[in-house]
């Protein structure tokens, strides 16, 4: 069963709609402080998921032990005859790598739906060797034991949410694989939880076939260079330029409430290497632009990057 991440989110609509509506008219001069305080309410309420789910991003990519977790997770049983559990192959995407489903967890009432398919990276014994085979075993794990303790307890907090009989909630995973080229390959985890609002954010996870290790933003840059700083200004130029071109195109980037602004990405800002080699940024719902334009990524062309990239 697949749901469409958009027709979700048409609940929300009008909850965004009033946001937008509000901060149009906190720009003009007449704006009063109830007005202001209701705004910043508004946006408060929106992002509270965000931040929430944020923080659980940084707790997981910081305690991530995937040898430990990995057993842990090889049973997980569902009690619940509503709760399908099975195991699915998915076509091979690679010589080293293939993808297979780990798990399936479906539910649904009138009032709450799950749908999270949980994959899992699965390695050919006959591809690689030596320090490449160990290192790719090392980052599988990891990256296996990430997606399952992330999935887990999206299940367990849905679970949950059950007890309360007028509450409605919705929750999907699905994952995408986004590069399948020679040197490295891309997993991106796409997650979506609504409950009264809803809110959409992703994980990338991207292997070095040539070395088997799992790849950071700093890796793919020369050591000791500023690669922050052409990225970033890249974003703002190529914000600025969208929203010149549509009015319904908005970015936190000369906002009259400076905190909101985006100034710059970081270390762990989510990216991956496309199909032509290329940086693409990834930033959630709400963390750069308000929720109503979901999840955004920015391809940073190559000439940008000249003279910096490995």
């Amino acid at each position: 069963m697949i749901y469409n991440f958009t027709e979700m989110k048409k609940r929300n609509e009008s909850m965004e709609e009033e946001l937008q509506a509000l901060k149009k008219n906190y720009q003009k001069p007449q704006m009063s402080n109830n007005q202001l305080d209701k705004l910043r309410k508004r946006m408060e309420e929106a992002n509270m998921e965000n931040r929430r789910d944020k923080r659980k991003k940084k707790m997981i990519q910081a305690t991530a032990a995937a040898a430990a977790i990995v057993g842990a997770f090889l049973i997980l049983p569902n009690t619940s005859a509503s709760i399908a559990h099975a195991m699915e192959q998915i076509p091979i995407i690679g010589q080293l790598v293939e993808v297979v489903t780990f798990r399936d967890y479906t539910y649904e009432t009138d009032r709450n739906m799950a749908d999270i398919e949980v994959p899992e990276i699965k390695l050919d014994d006959q591809a690689a060797e030596g320090e490449v085979k160990e290192n790719l075993e090392r980052s599988t794990e990891e990256i296996n034991a990430e997606i399952q303790k992330i999935t887990s307890e999206l299940i367990a907090e849905f679970e949950a949410n059950l007890e309360y009989e007028e509450g409605y909630q919705d929750v999907i995973v699905q994952s995408e694989i986004l590069a399948t080229e020679e040197e490295y390959f891309t997993l991106k985890l796409i997650c979506y939880q609504g409950a009264g609002s809803g809110y959409q954010w992703n994980y990338y996870y991207t292997i070095d076939l040539n070395t088997g290790e799992r790849l950071q933003l700093k890796d793919i840059f020369a050591e000791g260079a500023d690669y922050i700083t052409p990225i970033s200004e890249n974003i703002k130029e190529q914000m600025r330029e969208q929203m010149a071109a549509d009015e319904n195109i908005y970015y936190w980037l000369e906002d009259e409430i400076e905190e909101w602004n985006f100034k710059a990405i970081t270390d762990e800002t989510s990216f991956y290497l496309n199909d032509k080699g290329n940086v693409v940024i990834g930033f959630d719902e709400g963390e750069v632009a308000p929720m109503y334009m979901g999840t955004v990524e920015f391809e940073i062309p190559a000439e940008a990057l000249q003279g910096i990239r490995k």
